[in-house]
């Protein structure tokens, strides 16, 4: 077997990504592994200019996939590697698991002649899967005109980010949407962290008017220990950004459903690890999502075929929605769905021409 890596950036049309957490991001800084055995080819996709999720900078994140991709036996099969690159290994960062382990099983999966969630062992599932949408940083009337887009488009469940300019604008226009929109929206916000203790208190009062489904990490993630305390108001909290290791896994069951979370490939390092923390809670009755950064089309398929396994009660799986330039295809968005043709592995195609050659390994480079 040998493996290719390639990397490109990708464009969206229409839409500016800005958040609190990352600011303005004009590309999504891709690199994609495709896995070659001689019979079928897997292809894995991570991105690399997210930073501000896991503290990694993309040469960093390049420099451990490139010595990780190296140091491989390439003699074993792929189901062996599977096993192996999920064993502990602290010189491995999770985002480089993600790519290795989703091109692992895209590649299984093609050659069992299967699709992924039914390799997975799912049973019959639709080739769709409901999806927000969310609301970057822009003006208000920018955010007004892209709701009213998406909503067109059947995608009601808008998540508003929030944390870029002070509460009292991130309420107004909360209550824009909601006046807007009535009951027609499910209406979400997404904080990244950006709020204290004292300033959550002041003002989910004023969420809880406003019928969110949900606020996701309205504290740093450090401050997680904290947010129990605004359990009072009765406005579901989402985590995100802390739920990165099987420990903090354990740490949400513990709360007792007094938190939810939101689980990401990247974070957790790939299908495997995402399936087991997703099963955990599904046991635990703990509510959940399945999402994603913005990220092309390979990624966001995984996190689609998964949510097509465990059918979590959230999903964000916006991410190739608009991309313009991406080498991988077989994803369309409508009706508020997300969808794939029901094919082997994850169910999209990867044109390497339109990505850049990085390097060849294989096992004569192996060391």
């Amino acid at each position: 077997m040998k493996a290719t890596l390639f990397r490109g950036e990708l464009h969206y049309e229409g839409v500016t990504l800005h958040t609190a957490a990352s600011g303005a991001i004009g590309a999504l800084d891709t690199l994609w592994l495709r896995l070659d055995d001689g019979d079928c080819q897997g292809t894995g996709e991570v991105r690399l200019n997210i930073h501000y999720l896991h503290g990694y900078s993309a040469e960093q994140v390049l420099r451990n996939v490139t010595q990780a991709l190296a140091h491989r036996d390439w003699t074993l099969s792929p189901q062996a590697m599977l096993t192996a690159i999920q064993a502990p290994d602290a010189t491995l960062l999770a985002p480089t698991r993600m790519l290795i382990d989703m091109a692992l099983h895209d590649l299984l999966a093609r050659r069992a002649g299967l699709s992924l969630p039914q390799w997975l062992g799912a049973g019959a599932t639709a080739p769709g899967y409901h999806t927000n949408q969310t609301l970057f940083w822009a003006s208000e009337q920018q955010m007004l005109a892209q709701a009213k887009r998406y909503v067109a488009r059947g995608f009601t469940r808008l998540k508003l980010r929030t944390g870029v300019a002070d509460i009292a604008t991130d309420l107004s226009r909360l209550r824009k949407l909601r006046d807007t929109f009535g009951a027609d929206i499910s209406l979400a916000i997404d904080v990244n962290g950006q709020w204290s203790l004292q300033q959550a208190h002041a003002v989910f009062p004023a969420l809880r008017q406003l019928d969110l489904s949900y606020v996701e990490q309205p504290l740093a993630a450090k401050d997680d220990r904290l947010l129990p305390q605004l359990s009072e108001f009765g406005v579901p909290i989402m985590l995100d950004e802390s739920l990165n290791s099987p420990a903090a896994i354990d740490r949400l069951i513990d709360a007792n459903g007094a938190l939810w979370g939101h689980l990401k490939l990247v974070k957790l390092g790939g299908v495997a690890p995402t399936l087991a923390a997703a099963r955990r809670l599904r046991a635990a009755n703990i509510p959940f999502m399945i999402g994603q950064m913005n990220e092309g089309h390979a990624a966001t398929a995984a996190a689609l075929q998964l949510c097509r396994v465990v059918q979590p009660q959230f999903a964000e799986l916006y991410g190739a929605d608009g991309l313009i330039d991406d080498p991988v295809t077989g994803l369309t968005y409508a009706d508020g769905e997300i969808r794939v043709a029901d094919s082997y592995g994850l169910g999209v195609h990867f044109d390497a021409a339109r990505a850049t050659f990085l390097q060849e390994f294989s096992y004569a480079t192996a060391q």
